[in-house]
């Protein structure tokens, strides 16, 4: 048996974004229409993906993460036939997205980043309407849709409207209708944004269920300790750009020694760079804006010499963070930011 998902040097590069006109009275209108666009002088494409190589085996539980804007959400379009890539290959269930789109959508279940499913059906009756899509005829699809609601806790719920279920509820629903046709593959796309911690933890019992009935779970997420707690192995995508690939206990052993210790300071950080490296301890040290980052083996020991290194270099510290190794402090040292 082939991968579930396999991606191969997969680009998407979606056209510059429009501006419109504007003339000495402001913007200039089409006759009889609304003002016209043209391209931004000096606006770039937008590369949402850059030879993203992929490969997710069959029962696996995978991961991608990456802050807003890696390109998690176009990946997942791309795969389940949303988005047309620029360039590249991508299959799912040995199907090739762009060649056989049906034959690929007859394979997956979709949970979209926000829920939408129709406001004015009762949720089972959401359930039948999306199994009907897919030919099943409604001697199957009603019960199978009453057991799912049982399994995931909404059993009570199936004849109240959307609006009167809560968000996490609504969340399940969504799952029920991505798995009503019994799909193969099932695709997350930030599943629990905007849940509760009480809820997100819900569904976070509910996704290692489905995973131990044998599915394919593909999730993108930026929540790093969801990532750590569902996923199997982990793709950590920025910029369209894949920087890791691992099981999450492999990745953090990859998240550089010691303890990542930020300051704030004062300034501009680059003033203290130099001091801060020269310090004893300090294995590994950034500077961006007025935040300086290092990273120590005994941050304790080696916190007070800092300090005394970026005052000599002229700054003062506002804030001090502490965070020991892990997805976070990796993430950090391949992109130079934090994932929020």
């Amino acid at each position: 048996m082939g991968p579930a998902i396999e991606t191969r040097a997969l680009k998407k590069v979606y056209p510059a974004p429009p501006v419109r006109r504007r003339g000495p009275r402001g913007p200039q209108m089409a006759p009889g229409g609304p003002p016209t666009p043209s391209a931004s002088p000096g606006a770039r494409e937008i590369q949402a993906l850059d030879g993203l190589d992929l490969s997710v085996q069959p029962g696996e539980f995978f991961g991608l993460l990456g802050p807003n804007g890696a390109g998690k959400t176009t990946t997942i379009g791309v795969l389940t036939t949303r988005v047309r890539p620029t360039s590249g290959t991508a299959a799912v269930a040995g199907i090739d997205v762009v060649h056989d789109p049906v034959g690929v959508k007859q394979r997956i279940g979709v949970v979209p980043q926000r829920p939408n499913p129709d406001r004015q059906l009762t949720a089972i009756q959401n359930l039948l309407f999306h199994a009907a899509y897919f030919g099943i005829p409604r001697a199957v699809s009603l019960p199978r849709a009453q057991a799912l609601l049982d399994q995931l806790e909404i059993g009570d719920r199936g004849e109240a409207k959307v609006e009167q279920l809560s968000g996490g509820q609504q969340q399940r629903l969504m799952i029920a209708r991505a798995l009503i046709h019994e799909p193969e593959i099932l695709f997350l796309d930030e599943p629990t944004v905007g849940l509760d911690p009480q809820a997100r933890l819900a569904l976070w019992e509910i996704l290692r269920s489905l995973h131990q009935q044998g599915r394919t779970i593909i999730m993108t997420t930026h929540y790093m300790e969801e990532a750590d707690r569902l996923c199997e192995r982990l793709a950590i995508i920025d910029r369209g750009k894949l920087l890791a690939l691992d099981t999450p206990a492999g990745l953090k052993a990859r998240a550089p020694g010691g303890t990542l210790i930020q300051i704030t300071l004062d300034g501009e950080a680059s003033q203290a760079l130099s001091a801060a490296e020269s310090v004893p301890g300090v294995t590994k040290a950034g500077a961006k804006g007025a935040e300086l980052s290092m990273y120590a083996e005994r941050a304790g020991e080696t916190l007070p010499a800092i300090l005394r290194a970026v005052e000599q270099a002229g700054r003062a510290p506002l804030d001090i963070r502490f965070t020991p190794p892990s997805l976070e402090t990796l993430f950090v040292s391949l992109t130079g930011r934090k994932l929020e």
